[in-house]
């Protein structure tokens, strides 16, 4: 397998879910007549798999194929033949031969239903699990006519008591009232710590980096006309379990604002007209880390540490082992840490990237 030195190309690997989007991912992927549907996710450079109840007959769900020098390859094993090349010495001793990372294109219809990820202590402690589901989005586009918003943490918090007859009624103008919304804007960053209840609002257009797990608590049943299977609610667990995964501490909007929605910080500049920015750092999280960069004119880099790239405005080649490729707006590839050289060259008007990260070594 001749890999080394090559760009990995990211086709869409488009994942069922438990509601309705995926008509801007349609377009981006040139599919005629794009239509809202249960895909409406694109899991990027992904090695974990969906749990998605009543599609246990998937057992590749999730996992992304890619494509090497016009081959294509199932990730996982790609970067199993060689993980040092692919991710990096450094990486490969603290996390073992896996990315630690899950990046995704997320395209929303209609408000996701309220839910809780796990921490990841939670997930070891409690669950046996390698990674809990701290999460961040940075949005890329809005629908027009929507309402762009997400709900993150409680505002109002209930009792646990009330929490859990809130939920076993599915008493959904309480469980709304423990939430303000908060509007969100293309190019806003938020961070959403494991244990955070939250909701994405309809008509959002974002990339999401997040643990490299799918455990989820939904405690909302029925969105856009579908009822969760009990299966899909609680992680495969009972409510009262489940309540523990909650933090309850009051997050007013004004906290929110501070620790939540992240500014951008410049981190280099790459020559007149282009920089580099921080989105999500270490002082974040420990969990992942994205970054921003602003080209006007051609760079040619060498990093030492495995990306996901993803276009976010306007369009550029990307050229590497003598291989050219062409990547327009939500266009993306995976960068080995071993690649070598790297040059971009954007379209005359520029481009925007967004390089999406593990945690680090």
């Amino acid at each position: 397998m001749n890999h080394r030195g090559k760009i990995v190309l990211l086709p869409p690997n488009r994942v069922w879910r438990t509601y309705q989007g995926g008509a801007e991912l349609d377009r981006l992927a040139g599919i005629a007549g794009p239509a809202d549907n249960h895909f409406p996710e694109d899991w990027v450079a992904s090695v974990t798999r969906a749990r998605n109840a009543g599609r246990e007959y998937l057992p590749h769900e999730g996992l992304s194929t890619v494509l090497v020098g016009g081959n294509a390859h199932p990730l996982d094993t790609l970067l199993a033949s060689d993980p040092a090349y692919f991710l990096g010495p450094a990486h490969l001793a603290r996390f073992g031969p896996v990315p630690q990372l899950l990046v995704k294109l997320l395209d929303s219809a209609i408000r996701l239903h309220f839910q809780v990820h796990p921490t990841a202590d939670f997930a070891r402690l409690r669950l046996g699990a390698p990674s809990g589901k701290t999460e961040a989005y940075h949005v890329l586009a809005t629908r027009p006519g929507f309402d762009a918003r997400l709900y993150l943490g409680f505002q109002r918090p209930p009792s646990r008591a009330e929490l859990r007859r809130i939920i076993l009624d599915q008493d959904i103008a309480a469980l709304e009232a423990c939430f303000d919304p908060i509007s969100v804007a293309p190019g806003d960053t938020f961070l959403v710590p494991g244990g955070t209840p939250h909701a994405l609002g309809a008509g959002l257009l974002l990339v999401e980096l997040q643990e490299p797990s799918d455990l989820v608590v939904r405690f909302e049943f029925s969105r856009g006309g579908y009822v969760l299977p009990e299966a899909a609610r609680f992680m495969g667990r009972d409510l009262d379990f489940c309540l523990d995964v909650f933090n309850f501490t009051p997050r007013a909007l004004e906290r929110v604002a501070l620790e939540n929605r992240l500014a951008p910080r410049l981190l280099r500049e790459l020559g007149p007209g282009s920089w580099q920015e921080e989105l999500i750092g270490p002082a974040h999280t420990p969990c992942f880390r994205l970054r921003r960069s602003h080209l006007s004119a051609s760079l040619k880099k060498t990093e030492t540490e495995a990306s996901v790239v993803i276009v976010t405005n306007g369009s550029c080649t990307v050229t590497a082992g003598g291989e050219t490729h062409s990547l327009g707006f939500g266009g993306k590839a995976f960068l080995p840490a071993g690649l070598g050289p790297v040059t971009i060259q954007p379209s005359p008007s520029g481009c925007t990237l967004l390089e999406c990260l593990p945690p680090a070594p």
